[in-house]
């Protein structure tokens, strides 16, 4: 039976991934709550009608943004050959950690590639924690040309509203801002509530999210929108005011003190500081700044949910932890975004010029509005 759901649901294989009827596809989740089950296996069922090669695999969580997926949903995605293979050569136990050193990457990376047509072709990632900055989506992207939708934290309600953007505007939006961001070697942030962070991009990629799929490797977050990049490591300097946490606002602020590119000391109340305290001190990676965003979604509204607040038209968000899989230099099994509202984002060029991108959240250049 259809309903009001239905297309933003089978514009995921349609619009957002293109999915073709000969193609492999692989839905999962992490089966995290009920909901995110009921509305992974509605996505699954839908795929059914783009693709006759479709799988639903679920998982227990792993617990935190950015560690790897399980090992069948290694062997489910690359295949067999790959799979008993890395198991072979012992390879799976430190990948999964995190902990490969560059001859065992090399090792990696050329056992996928001998077999990298046996990969699937597309992936829809609903897991509640985020495979967005792991290994195994990396390799899918780089090495198979896995087109990847990764939709942590998804619920329904993003198919009412941020589902339903214009993906052409969006994408004119986001890959404009992108152009300009890239002609700077230096971006100062500030917001109303006493944030303030400088940080070097000298030498790193500002990427376009745009939710568009299509092209062998690609990937993006649904609901997609934004800007995105590494910040050069040891070079973000400043203060962060903590208003909300991943899933709720705070019941306080809690104050990050940045120093060198990474968080040097936590302030603050809540009892989410307490639980950012001990992430970072599992180890010391976890606390570098990770990345810079900016939203360009402007069918985005919700704050209680980063998958969807990060994306807001106007905002930006700033990550802690793993960049490795979007140009940076940290890998960790730790990766998460604070949103922050009504920034202004100073862009400052090679030959000492300035110009301001965004100033309380609203864009200067009316192309991009």
């Amino acid at each position: 039976m259809r309903d009001l759901l239905s297309k933003p649901v089978d514009n995921i294989f349609k619009i957002n991934l293109g999915v073709k009827k000969t193609e492999r596809v692989i839905v999962f989740t992490d089966g995290y709550s009920k909901k995110l089950q009921k509305i992974t296996r509605r996505i699954a069922e839908a795929g059914k009608g783009f693709t006759d090669d479709i799988r639903y695999i679920e998982y227990p969580p792993t617990g935190c943004h950015g560690v790897e997926p399980p090992e069948a949903i290694w062997a489910g995605a690359f295949g067999n050959n790959v799979y008993s293979k890395l198991k072979q050569q012992k390879l799976m136990v430190p990948l999964l950690s995190k902990k490969t050193t560059e001859e065992q990457n090399r090792k990696i990376e050329k056992i996928i590639l001998v077999h990298k047509k046996e990969a699937v072709h597309a992936i829809a990632a609903l897991s509640y924690f985020s495979t967005s900055h792991t290994r195994f989506r990396h390799y899918l992207n780089r090495l198979c040309g896995t087109r990847y939708a990764s939709m942590p934290l998804f619920d329904e309600q993003m198919l009412k509203g941020a589902m339903r953007v214009d993906y052409t505007i969006m994408r004119e939006r986001t890959e404009g801002i992108a152009r300009l961001v890239n002609k700077a070697e230096w971006i100062e942030i500030e917001t109303p509530n006493g944030t303030y962070m400088a940080f070097s991009k000298k030498g790193r990629e500002a990427k376009a999210d745009t939710g568009i799929i299509t092209e062998p490797g690609t990937f993006s977050n649904l609901p997609a929108g934004e800007v995105f990049l590494a910040p050069l490591e040891g070079t973000a300097n400043g203060k962060l005011m903590l208003e909300w946490a991943p899933t709720r606002k705070l019941k306080s602020p809690v104050t990050l003190h940045i120093e060198n590119g990474q968080v040097a000391k936590i302030d603050g109340k809540e009892k989410y500081a307490a639980y950012l305290q001990e992430k970072l001190l599992e180890k010391k990676e976890n606390a570098n700044i990770a990345e810079l965003g900016i939203g360009t979604n402007d069918r985005a509204s919700r704050p209680d949910n980063i998958l969807e607040s990060e994306k807001i038209f106007g905002t930006i968000h700033i990550a802690l932890g793993d960049n490795s899989s979007f140009g940076g230099r940290i890998s960790t099994p730790f990766h998460q975004d604070f949103v922050f509202f009504k920034p202004t984002v100073t862009l400052l060029h090679k030959k000492g010029s300035k110009s301001i991108l965004l100033k309380n959240g609203k864009p200067l250049n009316p192309h991009y509005s």
